[in-house]
């Protein structure tokens, strides 16, 4: 039997009769949150549209089906006995075409990254970094009318400022030089994708989870709900709500470029204050486009949210790609999801391929190299 099929099969039977009988008052919170939300609806409905926040997909004007792609990554660090073998790739796949698309969208469509480094703690923080800005070389690259990027736009800066921040301790690592090597590249992408400023391309961000409140903070709801939790049950299919700036940090928005060369860092500071610039623009909008859908958070620049024309290209392209109920984002970034998040599976078959290449050449006892590429653990993200 599949271990799925006896998920308590490993667990103590104590254990498992205690988390049994929780779930009663687990239920009850839940169908008590599940009723607030279903009485105070209406109120909240009304409290959009007397704010100018409610509106129908059907107001902005009809565009034809725009091209469209989704771009996501995903990141491993394999621990071995003698050291990690590490692997990031970042994939950009194309959407539903329409019938008249002769588009000419050239290869590769995808960046990767494969390594081994010494054992560091910080591994994954470098690593995530280089695939957000692998990521953000594939958007900014993309010849279509509506790219989708997974995650908020806020995203690659904070993992940038970890990176740039922990990459002193671990300069010794191959990709923290591939890193550090290629930031200037990957903040002029992501100024790109801030910025949208070319009127043919609409760079949006869907973040998949959130706890961000723009709207809730200013209709004065519950705290304990974030806004795409609340918005997927008061906005009907087809509804969006008007453009809210971005929910901002307590503290600025800061990237630290010290651990850059000297002729490196004074064109990066610039980058680096446009992009903080264009962070403190950014417009976040909630659509439901289908009934099995929930609220999508969408962010962009405001010369995309303010452009009814643009705006509608982005509403539409969100439209035409979320139309079967088996997906539960656009279609694009739902296929490039599932691709990268296949790399942490595949981590053993390369370190398997890597111990049978070197057992084929090793003069030693070749047992060491079976002992020196066990593996304990795979750190994944995206």
């Amino acid at each position: 039997m599949e271990s799925g099929e006896r998920p308590f099969g490993e667990l103590p039977a104590a254990l498992v009769d205690e988390a049994l009988k929780r779930t009663a008052d687990l239920g009850q919170k839940l169908l008590d949150n599940f009723e607030q939300v279903r009485t105070r609806r209406e109120e909240w409905r009304e409290g959009l549209k007397r704010a100018g926040l409610l509106h129908r997909d059907a107001e902005v004007p009809y565009t034809s089906v725009p091209t469209t792609c989704g771009v996501d990554g995903s990141y491993a660090v394999e621990r071995l006995l003698a050291s990690d073998l590490i692997a990031a790739a970042a994939v950009a796949v194309e959407g539903l075409t329409p019938p008249s698309e002769t588009r000419y969208w050239p290869e590769p469509r995808h960046r990767i990254w494969i390594e081994t480094e010494a054992h560091e703690a910080e591994t994954g923080t470098i690593l995530r970094a280089l695939m957000i800005g692998m990521e953000l070389e594939l958007a900014a690259q993309a010849p279509h009318e509506v790219v989708f990027i997974d995650g908020s736009l806020t995203t690659p800066l904070i993992y940038f400022n970890q990176a740039l921040n922990k990459s002193q301790d671990a300069l010794h690592l191959h990709t923290t030089a591939r890193f550090l090597g290629g930031v200037l590249s990957f903040l002029e992408a992501y100024r790109t994708v801030l910025a949208s400023a070319r009127s043919d391309r609409c760079w949006v961000a869907i973040p998949k989870y959130t706890t961000r409140r723009e709207i809730g903070q200013k209709m004065g709801w519950p705290d304990t709900h974030d806004d795409r939790g609340l918005l997927s049950f008061v906005l009907e299919p087809g509804e969006y709500t008007g453009p809210m700036v971005l929910q901002q940090p307590s503290q600025p928005w800061h990237l630290n470029l010290d651990p850059l060369a000297s002729n490196l860092k004074q064109e990066a500071e610039g980058v680096t204050r446009e992009i903080v610039a264009l962070l403190d623009e950014i417009r976040v909008v909630y659509y439901r486009p289908y009934p099995w859908l929930p609220a999508l958070r969408v962010e962009m620049n405001p010369k995309v949210s303010e452009n009814r024309a643009r705006l509608a290209t982005v509403l539409h392209g969100i439209r035409h790609q979320c139309g079967t109920p088996a997906v539960m984002e656009p279609y694009p970034l739902y296929m490039a999801d599932r691709m990268v998040k296949h790399l942490p599976k595949a981590i053993p078959t390369f370190r398997q391929v890597t111990s049978q290449h070197i057992a084929e050449t090793y003069l030693g006892d070749v047992s060491e190299v079976f002992l020196g590429l066990h593996g304990y653990r795979t750190e994944s993200g995206a």
